[in-house]
């Protein structure tokens, strides 16, 4: 209550919850027959079935809870066991059992209230009715305890509230509301004698006990009647709820003893109309409903939530006339479009109303409607019927705004000052109403569309006519992704096209929706176009591929949708639901492969974001089951064609003929100094896989005579190249060799020839290894820096061998074959690019 914030989300209940109670421990939420007890504001703990009917009065009462339906059964629970402690049969003609309360200190007692007027009190231990009261002869609607004892406060259908005293029968004092039955009563604890009471048309009357006297209204507390009220204990703030999606906390600190607003939080009280995020941020959501309001809900937190109103004719005349018979109110917003750029400097958001010829626009600082009602100026005296504006768009900059009509006129209006600032075309731009209009990222173009299967591209500035497109079918809204000059437009044959607004050509046709396409929304880098449809699906095409990567189904069809600028939710609006659902991508924080779905592919019914967590659990389940988290393993080489290059880094490759020159630069200045005491690492053999050098046997009686056979030491490439030279088998030698680093490779290579140790026979072996590497086409790379290296060192060698001459020429013919090759692609490849680049499609 000191925030109004949420404290804590219960799990979701089968279906919508109809009457709830609580107390110190439990709360009590009944859907049709059946009672739940949640536990920890979360989870179920206790569910009580036996009602036939369903339940439409609840008591928590001790250790147990009471439970009434409307079948006039009353059920006394044991809350641990959930046994039925006592179960009462009230006949309807007689007893219908509307109201029930437990008397402050009556033990074990409970008060029961009937349609018919009559009391009574029962004893639930001894299943006894201890004492019937005659009332009033109207129907009993609500209880309350007075904090008085013994005393009752009794709200009747005719709006008369009795304050009785049910320890002798008598009434202390009688009031009467005129606005229809009492649907709530609270007494203030806080030390003054004060009764509130709330009608069906949302008022609150407050009534002084002492003077037994009305003392203040509070009207239009509520846009619809008053569901529930409570004075918070010992302090003067006043809850208030009702059915306009609305809780309010009243202080009464004022004279008059009257109650103002301290703090609300307050939903649309009928269902959105049309949603749009709002800024850069992806923080605010504002969303305009068929109640007539436009408010700004905050994806953070429910304390940056606002409401900027209703849209109002005159606003100082509907003021005056309360919510109830304001002729003034305008109708709900059908369309809007909102821009943050100088939006502190006047209003940034434009709205057209649904039948209305005036487009209004309101200010997101001031969370108001604002200044300038925007119309043609022919319409300024009269009023015309069947015309309406249909379309609207806001300049990037914030400067103006772009409003279609039904009439096929499209108006350039200044938001700063409300002026009309031209119009496209002679009389009008098409010859059918407009359907959409888009302003692109610079100014420079208005796209508009019309009923009569045409897109019209016109210059911003100078209102000329630029280019006309021939639509198949007659198209039903627009969307433009500014960034990447995208055109997505619906059709009213439940198609999508994606127009290109450069070459203003349709890059893109989409098909697979059932029924009216509501609403359209770009993903912010322009790749995904988000559809939603009558058919109950929302569907993400991918334009580049042109496929559908994503669809699913829902119970209610999404009337509106909007993309978070950066890319993290997905918002969306649904038919006769109050709220606006979030949807996370998935994309941002899972390995998530968008391939094409099949054509035959059934979206499976998906409930809608709750905060019940077994759903998270079920979805998690059915992705591992589907084979799109596989990942993809690149093999060695794609195709035996394809000249493949290594994925060694070029750190290993790349400077080989160059190592002299390196090891020039990093020749140390001065010899190293030999440590003095024993190395604190144990040490280290040179080389990319670390191996711990074999300690030096410190032996006096070592010999001095140099072993040759150590000298000739053959290292595992040159074994390798010599099992090669029978087996005929490469790829062993080429890995050890892949191993190795670049000084490593120059000793190997160095070692090759008869001097080194090597032998003519073993560099044979090495040219036929490289061969082999060119002849398959892999490691491509590789080949060419080994062969430049090999050529480097043993030239000369090599020139004097008439085998290796003979390896090496072969070597020329097949290099120069497979790189005459790869130029031709190089050069087509280029080729291509560059026309693509210069040349006008």
């Amino acid at each position: 209550v000191k925030k109004l914030g949420i404290v804590a989300v219960s799990n979701a209940l089968l279906q919508d919850i109809t009457c709830l109670a609580a107390d110190r421990m439990l709360i009590f939420a009944s859907y049709s027959n059946v009672l739940h007890a949640i536990a920890r504001n979360k989870e179920v703990v206790h569910t009580y079935e036996g009602h036939k009917a369903r339940i439409h009065l609840l008591q928590p009462f001790g250790d147990h809870v009471i439970s009434v339906d409307v079948a006039n059964v009353l059920i006394v629970w044991d809350i641990q066991s959930e046994e039925e402690y006592l179960q009462v049969v009230f006949d309807k003609a007689t007893f219908a059992v509307s109201a029930i309360l437990h008397p402050s200190t009556y033990l074990n007692k409970i008060l029961l209230g009937s349609e018919q007027g009559g009391l009574q009190l029962w004893n639930i231990r001894s299943n006894k009715l201890l004492y019937s009261f005659p009332g009033w002869g109207l129907g009993v609607t609500t209880f309350a305890q007075a904090p008085a004892v013994d005393v009752v406060a009794v709200g009747l259908v005719s709006g008369h509230i009795v304050i009785h005293n049910i320890k002798f029968d008598e009434t202390l004092m009688k009031f009467q509301q005129d606005w229809g039955p009492i649907t709530a009563i609270s007494f203030r604890t806080d030390g003054h004698p004060v009764m509130a009471a709330g009608s069906p048309v949302g008022h609150i009357a407050l009534w002084d006990l002492e003077e037994k006297k009305l003392m203040s209204q509070m009207r239009n507390a509520h846009s619809t009647a008053i569901a529930g009220m409570s004075f918070v204990p010992g302090e003067p703030l006043l809850i208030t709820n009702g059915a306009d999606n609305a809780i309010r906390v009243w202080i009464f600190d004022g004279p008059g003893g009257m109650g103002r607003v301290l703090r609300s939080r307050m939903g649309h009280s009928a269902p959105p109309t049309r949603i749009r995020y709002h800024g850069q941020n992806g923080e605010q959501i504002l969303s305009a409903g068929q109640d007539g309001t436009l408010q700004s809900f905050s994806t953070v937190h429910e304390r940056f939530n606002k409401s900027l109103g209703r849209g109002s004719i005159n606003k100082k005349k509907s003021k005056k006339k309360g919510l109830q018979h304001d002729t003034m109110a305008l109708p709900p917003i059908t369309a809007f479009a909102s821009e943050v750029a100088h939006q502190s400097d006047w209003d940034g958001i434009v709205a057209c109303h649904q039948g209305y010829i005036t487009c209004t626009t309101w200010n997101y600082q001031k969370t108001s409607m604002g200044t300038h009602k925007l119309r043609p100026e022919e319409f300024s005296k009269n009023k015309p019927v069947d015309i309406y504006a249909t379309a609207v768009d806001i300049t990037s900059c914030g400067n103006f705004a772009v409003i279609g009509m039904s009439t096929g006129q499209v108006d350039v209006y200044n938001m700063q000052s409300g002026i009309h600032r031209g119009r496209y075309g002679k009389d009008r731009a098409h010859e059918g109403s407009i359907r959409g209009i888009a302003v692109d990222g610079l100014n420079q173009l208005t796209i508009t569309a019309g009923s009569e299967r045409l897109i019209k591209f016109w210059k911003f500035k100078t209102k000329d006519l630029v280019y006309t497109t021939d639509l198949s079918s007659s198209p039903s809204g627009i969307l433009l992704h500014r960034d990447s000059g995208i055109l997505g437009i619906a059709f009213d044959d439940f198609s999508i096209s994606v127009l290109d607004i450069e070459t203003r050509k349709i890059v893109r046709k989409f098909s697979g929706h059932l029924g009216r396409i509501n609403d359209m929304t770009f993903s912010p880098d322009g790749r995904w176009l988000i559809t939603s449809s009558m058919d109950c699906t929302i569907k993400t095409w991918d334009l580049p591929s042109g496929c559908l990567i994503d669809c699913f189904l829902l119970d209610s069809a999404a009337v509106s949708l909007t993309m978070s600028p950066t890319g993290d939710f997905l918002a969306s609006a649904h038919v006769d639901d109050l709220g606006i659902y979030l949807w996370s991508n998935r994309s941002l924080y899972s390995l998530v492969s968008l391939r094409p779905l099949p054509a035959d592919y059934e979206p499976s019914v998906v409930t809608l974001p709750g905060t019940c967590p077994l759903q998270d659990v079920d979805v998690a389940e059915g992705e591992e089951k589907c084979d799109e988290m596989i990942e993809y393993d690149s093999p060695e080489q794609l195709g035996e064609q394809l000249v493949t290059l290594s994925s060694l880094p070029e750190s290993r490759w790349k400077n080989l003929l160059n190592l002299d020159v390196i090891k020039k630069k990093n020749k140390p200045r001065e010899p190293p100094k030999v440590p003095k005491s024993a190395p604190f690492f144990i040490p280290t053999v040179p080389g990319l896989i670390p191996q711990f050098a074999a300690p030096e046997q410190e032996n006096d009686a070592q010999s001095k005579v140099v072993n040759i056979g150590v000298l000739a030491q053959k290292s595992d490439f040159y074994i390798h190249l010599e099992e090669a030279l029978s087996n005929n088998e490469y790829v062993a030698p080429l890995n050890v060799l892949k191993d190795l680093g670049p000084s490593n490779i120059e000793v190997e290579l160095r070692s090759l020839a008869p001097e080194g140790g090597g032998s003519v026979e073993v560099m044979q072996s090495f040219l036929r290894m490289i061969g082999m590497m060119l002849n398959k086409k892999y490691n491509f790379e590789l080949a060419q820096a080994y062969l430049a290296l090999f050529l480097k060192l043993h030239l000369k060698i090599v020139s004097s061998e008439p085998s290796l001459l003979e390896e090496v020429s072969r070597l020329s013919t097949q290099l120069e074959e497979t790189w005459i090759h790869l130029r031709t692609l190089f050069s087509q490849s280029l080729c291509v690019l560059t026309y693509m680049k210069s040349a006008l499609l």
